[in-house]
């Protein structure tokens, strides 16, 4: 199906409204996403071109420079979550979740949710089987959490025609790649509808800080004036807003402050919740207006 057949247009002021518990405004979710980099490939991103061009394989500056990010920067995140108590959502390959473990280990401890995001840091129109690679990351979550993913994040937001069709028929609920609205919206599929819940290319570490090339602190100042227009927009009916982070770029030493700084200010105000994917799906669910339920 083409993305027009998949959902209609719909104008935001047109729609029913939409509250959230206790009067919240705005509801703030934080998606952290490790990945695993196979060093036998082209690495996903670059932070240093090399000196001949190329895709040279082993490309060890590039994939070391990824690997800093699980080793170091996804712990000083931590202690930034921990401190403001927030639960994040973890979109993480199936291939990080025991690469990795460690980190799987904190994020269950802590309660977090656990995305799908590929089994490996690929665009999935290159997967060569994309129903068996969906099929092996939502295995080993499972196995892993003991409960069956319910969102889903493509790698680079990537999808084929299908991708949303898969996912509803694997029993993923939600899906973050469409990043065309402030609120939940519903896709159509082949089988059972599938929840859209609004994701960030704005407020996304890769845009700003690897293609944009902002300064650090473009992520903070971006991040509160997103925040502060979307809790103006919320006065009648609630938003969502979402903060995307990579263990490699935020966690970076010269970067985390910048992101530490937006947390505290959309904490310090009041009228706002800070949820998980699965939290905002079934607020979502429960506040559909009659005859609108989704069809199961």
């Amino acid at each position: 199906m083409l993305p027009t057949e998949r959902l209609a247009y719909s104008p935001i002021p047109d729609r029913a409204r939409l509250a959230l518990p206790g009067g919240a405004r705005l509801a703030v979710w934080v998606i952290v996403n490790v990945e695993e980099w196979n060093p036998r490939e082209t690495m996903p991103r670059t932070v240093l071109t090399p000196p001949a061009g190329g895709s040279p394989i082993p490309d060890i500056p590039n994939w070391a420079w990824h690997e800093y990010g699980n080793r170091v920067g996804f712990w000083r995140m931590l202690e930034v979550f921990d401190r403001f108590n927030v639960r994040c959502a973890l979109a993480v390959n199936g291939g990080a979740i025991h690469a990795y473990e460690p980190i799987s280990r904190a994020a269950l401890e802590r309660g977090w949710e656990f995305m799908g995001h590929g089994f490996g840091q690929k665009n999935m129109q290159k997967v060569p089987d994309e129903r068996a690679d969906i099929a092996k990351t939502t295995d080993v979550i499972t196995a892993f959490t003991g409960r069956r993913p319910r969102g889903w994040l493509g790698p680079g937001l990537t999808e084929t025609w299908d991708t949303p069709d898969i996912l509803a028929e694997q029993g993923y609920e939600y899906v973050c790649d469409w990043v065309l609205d402030d609120q939940p919206v519903v896709l159509k599929t082949t089988t059972r509808p599938i929840v859209s819940i609004p994701y960030t290319q704005e407020c996304n570490d890769v845009a700003m800080m690897l293609i944009q090339h902002h300064k650090a602190s473009e992520y903070r100042d971006r991040a509160i004036d997103q925040f502060e227009q979307l809790y103006s927009d919320a006065h009648a009916s609630a938003r969502v807003m979402a903060l995307v982070v990579h263990p490699y770029i935020m966690g970076a030493p010269h970067r985390l402050r910048y992101f530490r700084e937006a947390l505290e200010h959309i904490q310090s105000r009041s009228g706002v919740v800070f949820w998980t994917g699965d939290q905002i799906l079934d607020w979502y669910l429960g506040t559909r207006v009659k005859g609108e339920a989704l069809t199961r």
